[in-house]
């Protein structure tokens, strides 16, 4: 029998060994990825549930601003009151880091937070949903202040009614009137944005935005003392954009106590027949914003709120962006 060569032996054991440390060097690498991911996860997920709990303290905010409001309110709101001042950038790092070693929003000391938030009047917009009555009708009046404003938003000549037709077939009642059931279905959008569900494309929709609103009741009017001129021009029959200019500019300096629709008669059209059914000086829904920037982060929500009385009821809360951000 011949014997093996030592040098033969010594080459297969160093390649037998070379082979079982990348083995091991494989499963360690592993192993110290995996664990680095969980961290990083779990950073992520921490880092997530803080700045929610952050951004609902300035919902909170907003919530504490308007009861306060409703408790001195004179009946009317205007852009005068302290839910008008918008909260400036505050750093919140100095009191989240109160334990560093396990607060992820302050693993380092040049990683800060900051919390800016504001609140706005959800009724300085015309609400979409006059447009459609209890019966699952079209308003015809306010079908037309639909169309002076998408005039002024420059979007194609059809837009008022396409909004129309899709809406009134979303908001009808599901039975007719002899009983039948409705075989068209549209889904009820419950945010501008969302008019894209009415076939409508997205430029159309960003052009509006400004100008309207989707609130849950048919209600609520215009408020005239927070609306833009253009707002005001568009949601009274007959009323000039200059009117509706000189309204606004001169409101700043009016006495809002005791305030109503019938003192600022003047400023609308003189025909009696005009009907001011669609303004007015009080508002009870309001949009209350958030936002939260984490370094590089920046991270936005908004909450739609009613008023009712001293309660105030968060209708609806969307966030509207995680992106990178000076």
């Amino acid at each position: 029998m011949k014997a093996r060569h030592p040098a033969t032996e010594r080459g297969a054991a160093m390649l037998v060994a070379l082979l079982i440390l990348t083995m091991v060097s494989t499963l360690a690498a592993g192993m110290v990825w995996q664990q680095w991911r969980a961290i990083q996860v779990e950073s992520a997920e921490r880092a997530r549930t803080q700045a929610a709990w952050i951004l609902s303290g300035a919902l909170d905010w907003g919530r504490l601003i308007l009861r306060e409001d409703a408790r001195e309110r004179g009946g009317s709101d205007h852009l005068g009151e302290p839910w008008a001042v918008p909260l400036a950038e505050a750093r919140l790092s100095t009191f989240l880091a109160a334990d560093r070693d396990n607060n992820s929003l302050a693993e380092n000391d040049s990683l800060d937070a900051f919390l800016s938030g504001s609140i706005t009047d959800a009724q300085a917009r015309w609400n979409l949903r006059r447009l459609v009555d209890g019966t699952g009708t079209l308003v015809p009046a306010e079908l037309r202040v639909l169309e002076r404003l998408c005039d002024i938003a420059g979007v194609p000549s059809d837009t008022a009614g396409r909004i129309a037709a899709g809406l009134v077939k979303a908001w009808a009642p599901a039975v007719t009137s002899d009983g039948a059931k409705r075989e068209e279905a549209v889904i009820a959008p419950q945010r501008v944005s969302q008019l894209t569900w009415l076939g409508l494309d997205a430029d159309t929709v960003a052009r509006l935005d400004p100008w309207i609103i989707l609130l849950p009741s048919p209600d609520a009017s215009v408020n005239v003392l927070t609306a833009p001129a253009e707002v005001i021009a568009a949601a009274v029959d007959g009323m000039s954009a200059g009117a509706a200019q000189r309204l606004v500019r001169e409101r700043g300096g009016m006495d809002m106590r005791g305030i109503n629709i019938e003192r600022l008669r003047g400023f609308f059209p003189t025909d009696p027949s005009t009907s001011l059914n669609g303004v007015g000086v009080a508002s009870r829904y309001f949009i209350v914003q958030g936002r939260l920037r984490l370094g590089e982060r920046v991270l936005e929500e908004r909450s739609l709120v009613e008023r009712r009385q001293l309660e105030i009821v968060v209708l609806l809360r969307e966030r509207l962006n995680l992106r990178d951000g000076p």
